[in-house]
């Protein structure tokens, strides 16, 4: 990996959209490549200053603040997907929303939402890539590489902490459609059921219901039932990990074609079907906008593939 050399003391003036952030992650954004342990030792040596004074880690920046930053040697960032690439030009015909303070995106199934084990770019890179104007980009949240439908995208810091804020306070409405196997029962309304994290050798993530987990809590509706299936809505209220797919396994309907939480038989039959993806997907997307204070929803319509299959699916009437 190529070196750029930053041979001289540089002053930044923080921006009043990076307001309230902690040092520490402000700078290991701005030195991408830099390890994060030199980033915490040139703190605590005091070679990283703010307004001539040595701060601490947790120090969380004011607008309007100087920034010391002295020479350091930083790792070239690895280069932007190209916009030829199909899979990133056609992310622009998956934007369902944008403004000047986010974008909603109706993910396509398959593409992970960020680079990494493995793959050279995900939905943030690629957006990155299209956007090149736009300063700052992250996610509010995530999907599932296999789940398709709404992901929200801030625009700036001040809207990325207002959304998270709101998420934190459950004031963001997520709701998904999936398919699952069997009939979910009529009074089955909701499952509560702790969650635990597992990494496997194979770095791997896996999640099971267990004492020691983290309280979660799924709602569901009924929206249509076939004969070897049902079509519910599913209202994550916490936000674990493959949260939804494992609390629908948990209640004995797995989700149609899911690789980790699934049921091999259903899934064959879904297959002989032409449905090769998991049938999860994020519907609906509601929250207060960040500067005008109204509650607005969107919605992201089920892809063809999926609405497909329903159609070959047999009505339980």
């Amino acid at each position: 990996m190529t070196d750029t050399n930053f041979d001289k003391v540089q002053m930044l003036e923080i921006d009043a959209d990076f307001e309230g952030q902690r040092i520490d992650n402000y700078l290991k954004t701005l030195l991408k490549g830099v390890p994060k342990s030199l980033i915490y030792r040139i703190v605590r040596k005091g070679e990283i200053r703010i307004n001539k004074k040595r701060v601490k880690p947790e120090y969380k920046l004011q607008a309007g603040d100087l920034l010391r930053l002295p020479p350091i040697r930083v790792s070239e960032a690895k280069a932007a997907p190209s916009t030829k690439l199909d899979k990133v030009a056609n992310l622009e015909s998956f934007i369902l929303y944008e403004d000047k303070h986010f974008i909603i995106l109706n993910k396509p199934s398959g593409m992970a939402v960020h680079g990494g084990s493995g793959l050279s770019f995900g939905v943030i890179e690629a957006l990155r890539a299209l956007r090149p104007e736009q300063k700052f980009l992250e996610l509010v949240h995530r999907l599932d590489r296999d789940t398709s439908g709404c992901l929200l995208i801030a625009k700036k810091r001040s809207v990325l902490r207002e959304l998270h804020a709101q998420l934190r306070d459950k004031k963001v409405d997520k709701r998904y459609q999936a398919l699952v196997a069997g009939s979910w029962p009529e009074n089955r309304f909701k499952v509560k059921a702790p969650l635990c994290k597992n990494i496997l050798k194979s770095g791997e993530r896996m999640v099971s219901v267990s004492d020691e987990g983290k309280p979660s809590e799924t709602r569901y509706r009924i929206l249509t039932r076939f004969r070897d299936a049902t079509l519910v809505e599913a209202s994550p209220i916490t936000g674990r990990t493959h949260q939804i797919r494992v609390h629908c396994l948990h209640a004995g309907h797995p989700i149609a074609c899911d690789d980790k939480y699934g049921d091999k038989g259903f899934e064959e039959k879904m297959n002989s079907l032409g449905l090769t993806r998991l049938f999860l997907h994020a519907y609906t997307l509601a929250f207060i906008h960040p500067e005008t204070n109204e509650r607005v929803s969107y919605t992201a319509p089920l892809d063809k593939t999926l609405n497909l299959i329903l159609g070959r699916l047999d009505v339980d009437v």
